[in-house]
């Protein structure tokens, strides 16, 4: 059994290796681009490394204890078999699915393969040449997979226990290593091979077996909305979802939210957009909206600027709150859509739109940048720049995970002082306020437990009031616009359906041209990127549903997923779905009282008509630009089956 797995092991990683070559020779011009072509061949080893041992663990770990067995021998050259055949499959139909798709097979490919008949009539009828000599070829690879690892190439004795002991320990940890691709926080994953702003050219790294698994994996992410609270008419949802955003008919029927937004500020040059978004900030800790008062910083600062005193979350998680503070996208039942794999390009952000503008877009994190898949998502969605932790030079604190956030917003600082000439869009996403609440020391005056949340949230603060203190003296403070809001609250729980005094957050708005107010309206995180386009001094088109709320007859609603319900806030009424059963309706008395009361048919259906547009938008892939998301149908996709709903 040794002597089969390791050809195995070695045929495989030739084969990947020369079939990644052969695609990045083909792609030349793109990866050129790229500016490092290098970091295919790199990133490409070690999600090889991962695809092998995940066929390979198992045969090796067993092997001193079964390995002179002839029926597991056969067993196993059968699994390797499998295995290969698999990989020279689908490496085989690479080319021609990256002609059609610009990328490497995916979800797609497995949703094709449940229309059979369609797909193999097409293929055979359109490309028979093609599908020819893909039998051919697989033919002679199954061949000579035979050869090489059917049957074991050399005997081998019986080895001591110890020896069998340590050989199966030796096996289990090189392969366990190997599958984890990185001895940090989260397991390899595409989002930490991607390295540019080329969906295609970030694919390149990944194997076809590897990218369809991983498309399998994700799709258990996408939970069915219509399933779990019911169905609509398109055109009654559509409609709703535009009545309640204030939105015109639509004039894209591929984007039917798409409409043009001007700004409320002329300007002879765009100002510059610093959005942070604090991990895990929720009111409960900030003495401006009647919290522990843990933030004197951010209190000062919601004194200074355009405070809402009424902004409420999308959900639970960060990838939440950052689909809705960078995308504008509203919540489902599903994953948020950096996790989802058919967003991972021409899905419109802020950066998208703002680089359109010509604007410098930079993402800066502390932690690891593929944690959560930001990484994939932000680089295929407009983001030029990303700073993370590997690329912080001597970093005042490293914490479990990451840089300290004054080392992120030093970072930040740097990028604005170096874009006098071109206006730059900074997403800086903090990171200390998590577990195992770490924080450089002798920055502030612990409180009890020095390793508390308490005592993470005045760091956090300590260190926002530092950034601002020294921005307000630099010279891009009057050009710059700065949001500040978190991601979600911490340890979201109660007995209520949706807790709502956990979803509310602080979101401030300071910086040029701001007005200072305490704005008590309800609004929501979606509302955030609309109403600061408005401040920037630009104008466009955008499928965002948000409310402009420079608009003072703007806000008065907000929508939150929790687990699986949906809650829908329209001034002090939440209206609930939950699966399979009929909505619900409370009036909310703060802070945590909720009064039944006979359901509103009418803001019932506007509820679900805003979870189903979601679900609707993302399959349809109508939450995009107009040039971006039409350079991205395929050539031929006429020629392809028909998917049903």
């Amino acid at each position: 059994m040794y002597a089969q797995t390791l050809v195995f092991i070695a045929a495989t990683l030739l084969l990947l290796s020369a079939s990644r070559a052969a695609l990045m020779a083909w792609q030349r011009p793109r990866v050129q681009a790229s500016g490092r072509p290098a970091a295919i061949v790199l990133g490409g080893l070690r999600i090889d490394a991962h695809m092998i041992a995940v066929i390979a663990i198992l045969p090796l770990t067993l092997a001193p204890w079964v390995g002179q067995s002839a029926l597991a021998q056969a067993i196993n050259g059968i699994w390797l078999l499998i295995g290969w055949l698999a990989i020279v499959l689908l490496e085989l139909s690479t080319p021609q699915f990256i002609d059609e798709y610009d990328t490497r097979p995916n979800r797609l490919y497995v949703v094709y393969l449940t229309n059979p008949r369609e797909v193999f009539t097409m293929l055979w009828r359109g490309y028979r040449s093609t599908v020819l000599a893909v039998v051919v070829v697989t033919g002679l690879m199954a061949w000579a997979g035979y050869a090489m690892f059917w049957q074991p190439l050399w005997p081998s004795g019986p080895q001591p226990l110890w020896l069998r002991g340590l050989q199966t320990l030796a096996a289990l940890a090189g392969g366990i290593l190997a599958i984890r691709g990185t001895l940090k926080h989260r397991p390899i994953n595409p989002s930490t091979v991607a390295f540019c702003g080329d969906a295609m050219v970030n694919a390149l790294p990944l194997n076809s077996l590897y990218s369809v698994l991983y498309a399998v994996y994700s799709m258990k992410n996408q939970r069915s909305s219509s399933d779990a609270y019911g169905s609509m008419p398109e055109d009654e949802m559509q409609r709703i979802v535009r009545q309640s955003a204030g939105l015109p008919d639509p004039a894209n029927a591929a984007i039917p939210t798409l409409h043009p937004q001007a700004s409320a500020s002329r300007l002879a040059r765009p100002r510059n957009l610093v959005m942070i978004v604090e991990e895990s900030l929720g009111a409960q800790f900030v003495g401006h909206l009647g919290g522990r008062g843990l933030t004197p910083c951010l209190d000062k600062l919601m004194q200074e600027g355009w405070a809402f005193t009424n902004a409420y979350a999308t959900g639970t998680r960060s990838v939440r709150g950052l689909e809705a503070l960078v995308a504008g996208f509203p919540p489902s039942l599903s994953e948020a859509v950096l996790r989802l794999p058919d967003a991972q390009s021409n899905f419109f952000t802020l950066a998208q739109f703002l680089k359109r503008q010509g604007y410098r877009t930079c993402f800066v994190y502390g932690g690891e940048a593929h944690f959560d898949n930001m990484k994939s998502f932000f680089l295929g969605n407009g983001f030029d720049e990303l700073y993370d932790l590997k690329t912080f030079e001597d970093p005042a604190f490293v914490g479990t995970w990451g840089a300290s956030d004054e080392d992120m917003f030093a970072r930040v600082h740097r990028i604005l002082e170096d874009s006098a000439e071109q206006p730059c869009f900074v997403l800086a996403f903090s990171v200390s306020n998590h577990s195992p609440w770490e924080y450089p020391q002798g920055r502030i005056e612990p409180v009890g437990e020095p390793a508390s949340v308490e005592n993470t949230v005045r760091y956090a603060d300590w260190a926002l009031g530092e950034f601002f203190g020294r921005a307000k003296q630099a010279s891009y403070w009057n050009e710059s616009v700065f949001l500040v809001a978190a991601d979600h609250d911490a340890r979201v729980g109660g007995a209520a359906h949706i807790p709502l005094k956990h979803f509310q957050i602080p979101a401030l708005i300071l910086g040029a041209g701001v007005p200072v107010r305490q704005d008590e309206r309800l609004v929501s995180q979606i509302d955030m990127p609309v109403t600061l386009l408005s401040l920037l001094g630009v104008h466009g088109q955008h499928p965002m549903i948000g409310q402009d709320l420079t608009d003072p007859r703007a806000g008065g609603r907000a929508m939150m997923q929790y687990g699986d319900s949906y809650g829908y806030l329209r001034d002090d009424i939440l209206t609930v779905l939950e699966p399979r059963k009929p909505a619900s309706q409370f009036r909310y008395v703060r802070p945590d009282r909720y009064e039944r009361m006979e359901p509103d048919a009418g803001l019932a259906r506007v509820a679900l008509a805003h979870v189903l547009w979601v679900e609707r938008t993302y399959r349809d892939r109508g939450y995009g630009l107009p040039a971006v998301r039409d350079g991205a149908v395929p050539r031929r996709r006429a020629a392809m089956p028909t998917v049903a709903p």
